[in-house]
């Protein structure tokens, strides 16, 4: 059984922590023009444009990059107002047909670098690797049409801020797109873009403020015609750690990301997060929060599901708390994780231009063993829609010692619902409402599965309800074999506590039937 740890903390000094670390990364090492020419020379030194490239030389870069302080960004070099664009004219800031890197070759993908401004004025690197050589893809405003915004001046190399990835021939579409930080977003076949994964997470949730990791650097390699896959080396820097990533793309009606990643710790880290995703949530029937929102519910993630290194399946629903909210499942060894969205159904959104039907889960699966530590849950409290404001990751229990090298691997998929599911009944909508007492609360949890059609197990099937700290009340079950589904009813009477861990599953026989469901009540 997993065991789980809850905190909550004040959303204000969460949120100011994280703006701390923002702004103070740039001000570590030397000045910024000594510090660019510093950054850049070291990468000529170890992968220089022109010779042949090996996955080893991304490794080397970051291994020595990590015998130094942290090199400043330079933010300094755009023009005049690029910084304060409204979205709107960044976002018509686009690369012309002739500046999509391999365009017209039928190599099954195209690659759209992507100008700075507005948020995104962090220089990025893009390199190509053709026939086993590096490319440099130099900065050439003729290649951009700037809509309405002024163009930059001539002869000046502003780099880029991220890349965005189509597929397909006939007909391209855009499957993922690589901007800010570590953030990084992909979509399954017939999806819109939802939730964010990032490559790396430190501390977030600490008073003492998240610290932000950040790419230097992308190496994409030119697919064969045939291949269906692109793969994407990138240089990771931070001012705790370095690294160097490698991602290998390959969209369809599951698009996988499969990410090789080694870590060189500049100083020591005791919370790590890996596997990142970050999501919306701003109200449903499970959240007690309301909004004046003539939409139903308005979510692009649902819930938490795990598949935890004993094989227990378990779903957690996500919430909107009124205070922020962490939560950690301890594990060893996890077989996967995710943020996923199982409401399927538009009249459960009614919205027709958001589209929440149609976001990606996001289910993550460690390759190799990740050894003890736990999912972390955050639950920030939001009253807008466009908020990332659930975060999911593994956090390792073993502290990375300054010096060390670390390397781990996993592989992702943006999916309408994760690859493994449980041969067992899921929760599906929750329900949740003022009980038969002052203190108690209400609550209906539906299961479906093909078991639940079984008459047999219908009749032997009990529900095994817990409440940390509480007690249970008023539990009831209705059966409906030829829907596939068992809804089930029960009161938690948490007495004088605020808060209350809860637990279902349901059994026949001592052996479980459904997954395991999880929540938290808080008053």
């Amino acid at each position: 059984m997993l065991d789980i740890m809850s905190k909550s903390l004040n959303r204000r000094q969460f949120l100011e922590g994280a703006a701390i670390s923002l702004a103070s990364a740039p001000l570590i090492g030397a000045t910024p023009a000594a510090a660019q020419s510093s950054w850049a020379a070291l990468v000529q030194s170890v992968i220089a444009e022109g010779q042949k490239f090996d996955p080893a030389l991304v490794v080397e870069t970051a291994r020595q990059l990590a015998r130094r302080p942290l090199v400043p960004v330079v933010t300094t070099d755009l023009p005049d107002g690029y910084t304060t664009l409204p979205f709107d004219q960044y976002a018509g800031i686009r690369a012309q047909p002739g500046g999509l890197i391999w365009a017209g070759e039928n190599r099954g993908f195209t690659i759209e670098p992507l100008h700075r401004g507005y948020v995104f004025s962090s220089p990025v690197s893009l390199f190509t690797v053709e026939d086993e050589v590096v490319r440099r893809v130099a900065f050439d405003r003729g290649k951009f049409d700037y809509g309405r915004v002024t163009p930059p001046p001539a002869n000046v190399d502003l780099q880029f801020s991220g890349m965005r990835i189509a597929t397909g021939l006939e007909r391209p579409y855009e499957v993922a797109i690589f901007q800010g930080a570590t953030f990084f977003r992909s979509l399954a076949r017939g999806q819109n873009y939802g939730s964010t994964a990032r490559a790396l997470i430190l501390r977030p949730g600490e008073t003492r403020g998240e610290e932000i990791p950040f790419f230097r650097a992308f190496w994409i390699e030119r697919p064969s015609p045939a291949s269906g896959s692109l793969v994407i080396h990138a240089l990771l820097d931070s001012e705790s750690l370095t690294g160097a990533v490698r991602m290998t793309l390959r969209p369809g009606d599951i698009t996988l990301i499969d990410v090789e990643m080694t870590l060189f710790a500049r100083q020591a880290l005791d919370h790590v997060g890996l596997g990142c995703t970050m999501g919306t949530f701003l109200s449903g029937p499970q959240s007690r929060r309301s909004f004046d929102d003539l939409r139903p519910s308005v979510h692009e993630v649902s819930g938490v599901q795990m598949l935890t290194g004993n094989g227990e399946w378990i779903y957690r629903p996500v919430s909107n708390p009124a205070t922020l909210q962490v939560s950690s499942f301890m594990d060893s060894n996890p077989r996967g994780f995710g943020l996923v969205e199982r409401e399927r159904d538009p009249a459960a959104f009614q919205d027709d231009d958001q589209r929440f039907e149609l976001r990606p889960s996001v289910w993550v699966e460690p390759l190799g063993e990740w050894g003890a530590g736990s999912v972390q849950l955050i639950e920030i409290p939001s009253d807008s829609d466009v908020n990332k404001n659930v975060i999911l990751y593994w956090r390792p229990r073993q502290v990375l010692a300054p010096g060390s090298e670390t390397t781990l691997a996993y592989r992702q998929a943006w999916c309408w619902q994760p690859p493994e599911r449980p041969a067992l009944a899921v929760s599906g909508r929750v329900r949740q409402g003022r009980g038969s007492q002052a203190r108690r609360r209400r609550f209906i949890v539906d299961f479906t599965g093909d078991r639940l059609a079984d008459a047999a197990v219908v009749a032997s099937t009990r529900a095994n309800i817990t409440a940390t700290p509480g007690t249970i009340q008023n539990v009831r079950i209705w059966p409906y074999p030829e829907r596939k589904l068992m809804r089930v009813g029960f009161e938690v009477d948490p007495g004088t506590e605020n808060l209350s861990e809860l637990r279902l599953v349901l059994q026949s026989g001592g052996q479980p039937v459904s997954e395991t469901w999880l929540n938290r009540w808080t008053w």
